[in-house]
């Protein structure tokens, strides 16, 4: 057990150490290289530099064409601790100089400063050598100066020595600190641990407590109160167990006194049992007598079901009867429409023909006045002119009035016939609206609200015109009778169009509109806002088995108080 828990921490601190080894290796070669780079990039800048001073002297001595001067500047740029190798060519490319570790340079000619590396471990900054004469310049060479990684490791040698060097120290401190903390922590506790575990005594389990030289409250410290709470356990059980097989001998020989007595209390309680027998012969009659008084409820309750059948079949002819009342009341609100229809007709019709009458008896006693002139031999050219020109103005009265009541009984009498049939055939949607708005004309006579349209002029659907009449009759009698109540002047817009296959009519006013509360209810039969003021409540009842029902269709309200309401419709064409 000691061996074990001591591989366990020498293998715990083994990975440790290893990860720790590992991070300060990777930290220390980043060092080392940053080191490098920071190195080579001083000493570019530094041949850069050189650039600067030589490259004067350089330029005057090729463009002079002398050549052991440059040969000589080049010399002395091999003395210089960063330079390895000098290369100097001229404007053709061919080299004047080529000292030191070198590489082959590219035949085309350098035009601007860089810096490449090159093989075996070199790099070179390469700048050309531009001679500037009478505000001209011309190109006369190039020059690259060499240098190589020796150097930059020369320059960084003691900065390396000393990354090693304090990693070397850290770590071996770190691994000494790991040890010691690994052996005082773990390693001895756990040993401790595994001794006192292997000396448990069965027979006394209060002396095998343990007792670590632990001063942290760590998790080996939370093990041995653990364990020591579990011996305490222990013999609290043991000593429950002797208490419990105690118990258990006494309660053997009660049980023993018990088999007797319960001998003794077969024999009264079988004695009990045949009194029991004959009480259940007797309650058994009982059952019987039960069973026929159930028999006949149920014979009762099978009579008060076929009277619910019988309730329930009259209920549903009332139904039937209700409903043809409602469709009657239906039928009758139509034609109660069709009588208003007539009746506004009829007053608007008496206007023009009550004119013409008029015209009429007034051009009929012109005409005695001249045959009595003709008779008489008094007949002037001026009375004929005068009669003439009586006659025009009333025959043009009697035309424009005539026409008027013609228009008026056209219109009417192709709205009333379609809303007495239920024939179907094409009609032009706006062609067919401006007459319904034109038979509806007396209703709006003494007021100032105004209707528009806007229908292409090509739109032809085929379906029952009366149910259309009776649609837009009880749309536009609703805003004039509710929406518009009160207000002097209001305005209805009808949009109709068609997407698709369906026809889309938007109706809208700008009336009082409807509250939230009773705009669910805007369809329901007997439902109306004018109760005892002459409302029905069918009106939008029609209107919506119109669309529903014939027209197989969709029909939305939308309102809300002081903005107006509007229809929806969709009809599939």
């Amino acid at each position: 057990m000691s061996e074990i828990k001591q591989g366990l921490s020498k293998r715990l601190l083994a990975r440790v150490l290893s990860v720790y080894f590992v991070l300060t290796l990777i930290v220390t070669v980043g060092q080392v290289f940053t080191e490098y780079l920071n190195a080579k990039s001083h000493i570019e800048d530094e041949l850069q530099t050189l650039k600067n001073t030589f490259s004067t002297s350089l330029t005057r001595a090729i463009w002079e064409l002398n050549t052991p001067q440059a040969k000589s500047i080049a010399t002395g740029l091999m003395e210089l601790p960063i330079v390895e190798g000098v290369q100097i060519r001229d404007e053709n490319g061919n080299y004047i100089a080529d000292l030191g570790l070198t590489s082959k340079q590219a035949t085309e000619s350098i035009t601007k400063g860089i810096v490449k590396d090159h093989p075996g471990g070199t790099f070179g900054y390469s700048f050309p050598l531009i001679f500037e004469f009478s505000g001209r310049t011309s190109l006369v060479g190039d020059v690259t100066l060499y240098s190589s990684s020796t150097i930059i490791f020369g320059r960084i040698e003691v900065g390396i020595f000393f990354l090693i060097g304090n990693a070397l120290i850290k770590t071996a401190f770190l691994v000494f600190l790991f040890i010691n903390a690994f052996r005082n922590m773990l390693t001895k506790p756990l040993t401790e641990l595994s001794q006192q575990i292997s000396e448990f005594n069965v027979d006394d389990p209060e002396s095998s407590k343990l007792d670590l030289s632990i001063d942290d409250d760590n998790e080996l410290k939370l093990l041995q109160d653990s364990y020591n709470h579990l011996i305490d356990d222990l013999v609290s059980f043991q000593s429950k167990l002797a208490g419990t097989q105690a118990e258990l001998q006494a309660a053997n020989r009660r049980l023993d006194d018990q088999n007797i007595s319960l001998e003794e209390e077969v024999a009264k309680k079988t004695a009990t049992l045949s009194k029991i027998m004959l009480d259940l012969e007797q309650q058994k009659d009982e059952l019987l007598i039960n069973q026929r008084e159930l028999r006949q409820e149920n014979e009762n309750r099978q009579f008060v079901e076929d009277e619910l059948r019988k309730r329930n079949s009259e209920l549903a002819t009332s139904m039937e009867t209700l409903q043809l009342a409602k469709d009657q009341l239906v039928e009758s609100e139509r034609m109660a429409s069709l009588g208003g229809l007539v009746a506004g007709i009829a007053h608007d019709v008496n206007t023009p023909l009550g004119v013409s009458v008029t015209a009429t008896s007034f051009l009929q006693e012109r005409v005695v006045s001249l045959q009595h002139a003709f008779e008489d031999k008094t007949l002037t050219g001026s009375t004929m002119t005068a009669f003439l020109t009586d006659a025009q103005q009333t025959i043009t009265l009697l035309t424009n009035n005539l026409n008027r009541a013609s228009d008026l009984i056209s219109s009417f009498k192709q709205v009333a016939v379609d809303q007495a049939s239920e024939a179907e055939r094409e009609i032009n949607m706006r062609h067919y609206l401006g007459e319904i708005v034109h038979s509806l004309a007396p209703n709006f006579k003494k007021t100032q609200h105004t209707i528009e349209i806007h229908c292409p002029d090509n739109l032809i659907i085929h379906c029952a015109p009366g149910v259309i009449a009776q649609i837009f009759t009880n749309m536009i009698m609703n805003s004039l009778i509710h929406g518009f109540e009160n207000k002097i002047k209001g305005t209805i817009k009808i949009d109709i169009n068609s997407e698709e296959d369906n026809l889309i009519i938007d109706y809208q006013d700008d009336g009082q509109g409807l509250p939230e509360g009773t705009l669910g209810q805007h369809f329901d039969a007997f439902f109306t806002t004018r109760r005892g003021k002459g409302g029905s409540g069918l009106g939008t009842h029609i209107m919506y088995n119109l669309v529903t029902q014939t027209l197989k269709g969709e029909i939305q309200a939308f309102s809300k108080v002081h903005q107006g309401l509007r229809y929806k419709i969709t009809i599939p064409l």
